[in-house]
């Protein structure tokens, strides 16, 4: 069984592009397996993928892509520059090694991975950005793990507003005030560790809204984030939960359901604080 793509809802960023709301995060992924991964999410109807420098798996989505049948144009690739890179010359070597991993003419967008704001570097990384997509090479720039005050110096300094902000955001961390910021000033926020690392599928509150749906608690909770609105890329290493993962628009949650889940809010997160991590 695979998904069919034409019902895979459109996001418009605003850059321009149109971006599928649901994607394969590969963080984690090892590289062993992630071609075949990848490969497998595409023929399962997939068409975004996010890495990133750091994961050390670039090579072998690149490979996935290439094994797959699917259109180079018609897959959207994600990856993001990691904070030892950071700093305008340098910037555009880390692109070029992305690119040469991949073996790919163009990814369709590209992340600051975290501020890093010890480092005070990403001002002058962004200007490399906007340098960048005048190439070609990148079609779109965003930002990754960006607080409000981090975009706020961003957009003080002018130039291209991210045309998206990728953080963690799940029921445990749901962020409204850095969704809302985003909003504000047209950028689109996508969530990593959507899934908090499976720490609501034995949820109480989430299993029951599964079986009312007759859904799994992780179905329920990425349909949580498609209408909140959000971009999401729930990671997996099993080929079995990639149709899984994916099958969540025939289905809605109620006002209810979307109620309870805002009550799980407890700012937990999974991963480091942005403010602090460099």
């Amino acid at each position: 069984m695979s998904f069919d793509p034409k019902h895979m809802p459109l996001i418009q960023l605003n850059n321009g592009q149109r971006i599928p709301q649901l994607g394969l995060g590969v963080y984690k992924l090892e590289a062993a397996g992630a071609a075949d991964l990848v490969a497998a999410a595409l023929d399962t109807g997939y068409r975004r993928i996010d890495t990133a420098a750091i994961y050390q798996n670039e090579t072998e989505v690149g490979q996935g892509i290439r094994q797959s049948s699917v259109p180079r144009e018609d897959i959207y690739v994600t990856t993001k520059i990691w904070n030892d890179r950071q700093g305008y010359e340098s910037t555009f070597d880390a692109v070029e090694e992305s690119l040469e991993r991949l073996n790919i003419e163009y990814v369709d967008m590209l992340l600051i991975h975290w501020p890093a704001p010890a480092q005070d570097k990403f001002v002058d990384t962004w200007a490399a950005f906007e340098e960048v997509i005048k190439t070609g090479k990148v079609r779109g720039i965003g930002v990754s793990n960006f607080h409000p005050m981090h975009l706020h110096r961003l957009l003080e300094a002018g130039g291209t507003v991210p045309a998206l902000n990728q953080v963690e955001l799940h029921p445990a961390l749901q962020q409204p005030e850095l969704r809302a910021y985003n909003s504000s000033h047209g950028i689109a926020t996508e969530a990593w560790s959507p899934l908090a690392r499976g720490r609501f599928h034995n949820e109480a509150l989430i299993v029951k809204i599964a079986q009312k749906h007759g859904k799994t608690p992780t179905q329920v909770i990425i349909r949580w984030h498609v209408q909140l609105g959000n971009l999401v890329i729930p990671k997996t290493a099993h080929r079995e939960r990639l149709l899984e993962n994916i099958s969540v628009f025939d289905f809605n949650l109620d006002e209810p359901d979307m109620a309870a889940i805002s009550t799980l809010d407890s700012g937990f997160r999974t991963g480091p604080n942005p403010e602090e991590f460099n």
